[in-house]
C-alpha cells in the first residue's frame, strides 16, 4: 500500500506485485509517494469484520466475511461509521464496484471513519486483500 503523504496519510493506492513505470499505471494523481506499508499474507478463511451504522459501535450491526461489491444493495446502508476487523486486511472503496478512493482496513477497532483515513463515512464497496 502506498500513500501520498507521510505517516500513512493522504490518498492510498493498493499495488499488486508487478512493474509500475509511472504514477499513471497505478491510477495516481501525481508522482508523490511519501510512505508505504507491506500487507502480510492472509489465509482465505480468516476474514471477518463487523460494521456499525454509528460511531463507537452503535446502531445496527452488519457482519461481513466476503467481498461486497455494493454496500447499499447488501446492507441497505451507505455509511459505515465504525468497524471491528477480527481477521484479514480489507479495502474500503468510496463507490460501489470497487471504484473511487480506497482505504486500507487492518485488523483492529475503528471507533469512527476518520481512524481509517476517511473524510466521510461513505463506503460503497468492500474487498478482501487476498492476492498480491
Amino acid at each position: 500500500m502506498i500513500y501520498e503523504s507521510l505517516e500513512f496519510a493522504g490518498t492510498q493506492y493498493f499495488l499488486r506485485k508487478g512493474d509500475y513505470p509511472d504514477y499513471h499505471s497505478w491510477m495516481g494523481c501525481n508522482d508523490s509517494i511519501r510512505s508505504c506499508r507491506l500487507i502480510p499474507a492472509q489465509e482465505s478463511g480468516a476474514f471477518t469484520m463487523r460494521l456499525y451504522e454509528r460511531i463507537e459501535f452503535g446502531g445496527q450491526v452488519m457482519d461481513l466475511a466476503d467481498d461486497c461489491p455494493n454496500v447499499v444493495e447488501r446492507f441497505h446502508k451507505n455509511d459505515i461509521f465504525s468497524c471491528n476487523v477480527k481477521g484479514g486486511h480489507w479495502l474500503f472503496y468510496e463507490h460501489p464496484h470497487y471504484r473511487g478512493k480506497m482505504y486500507l482496513i487492518r485488523p483492529g477497532v475503528y471507533n469512527r471513519f476518520s481512524e481509517w483515513g476517511g473524510r466521510t463515512a461513505r463506503v460503497g464497496s468492500i474487498r478482501r486483500i487476498m492476492d498480491y
